[in-house]
């Protein structure tokens, strides 16, 4: 395998002006990556390497529910990275509720059947694009927060339901499970965003589907576990839409 599998690749990541989204971008340049910065906040985005540079990237400004505005960037890309998230902490609110559903879960889920739209969308012969969704280890475990609990396996149960019908030859689909790292989310993380962006990248050069990077051992034990069941339920219990008689 190249030492820079993602060299020449244009990889959009979405949360970017985030602790670990910039950390994303800072490694996927390192490897030769063209790079999209997907973000809500308002303030240009400038990042630097070790020597000073000013990283080249395209920011674009979105916002959740409008993923649908997102198509003509998406198009360009071959690889998405959906990290962006919220943590409602304490907060049990009907609107911490909407805001954590909103944009942990939905939010994700229709980014990944836009992606994987346009990647079935793609001629024969198109190298096939990658979506790697970051759900985090609260999927499975306790995280001190109720509603991004909630949010997280919702987001998780979404991807591993969809994927039966929308992984294939023409996209990958790669799950990030993440411990606690210092982000505005998580300031008393364990993990520096660096160290996490970098495992991210040598797993995924490995070829692995589910990755996992946490100082936490159950979770390299339970989260095969948990996403083989629900791929052995859900192939079980579901299945892909029918054309209707006569369509």
């Amino acid at each position: 395998m190249s030492p820079q599998p993602f060299a020449g690749r244009s990889v959009a990541v979405t949360g970017a002006s985030g602790s670990l989204g910039r950390a994303l971008l800072l490694e996927f340049h390192r490897q030769g990556a063209r790079l999209v910065a997907l973000t809500s906040g308002a303030a240009p985005l400038e990042l630097h390497d070790s020597a000073g540079q000013l990283l080249p990237l395209e920011q674009v400004h979105w916002r959740c529910g409008e993923e649908e505005a997102l198509r003509a960037t998406l198009q360009r890309c071959d690889l998405l990275v959906i990290n962006h998230g919220t943590n409602s902490h304490a907060d049990r609110s009907a609107a911490a509720v909407q805001r954590s559903l909103e944009v942990n879960a939905l939010s994700a889920w229709r980014l990944l059947e836009l992606f994987a739209e346009l990647a079935q969308a793609d001629a024969a012969g198109t190298p096939a694009r990658e979506l790697w969704m970051n759900t985090s280890e609260a999927e499975i475990q306790a995280a001190v927060s109720p509603l991004y609990e909630i949010s997280k396996r919702l987001q998780g149960q979404l991807l591993s339901l969809r994927s039966l019908d929308l992984a294939g030859p023409q996209l990958r689909i790669r799950r990030l499970v993440l411990g606690p790292f210092r982000s505005a989310l998580n300031p008393i993380g364990v993990m520096d965003a660096g160290f996490v962006a970098r495992e991210i990248l040598r797993q995924a050069s490995w070829n692995w589907s589910l990755v996992i990077v946490t100082p936490n051992p159950l979770t390299y034990v339970l989260m095969p576990l948990a996403t083989l069941s629900r791929w052995i339920y859900f192939r079980m219990m579901s299945r892909s839409a029918t054309p209707e008689p006569g369509a």
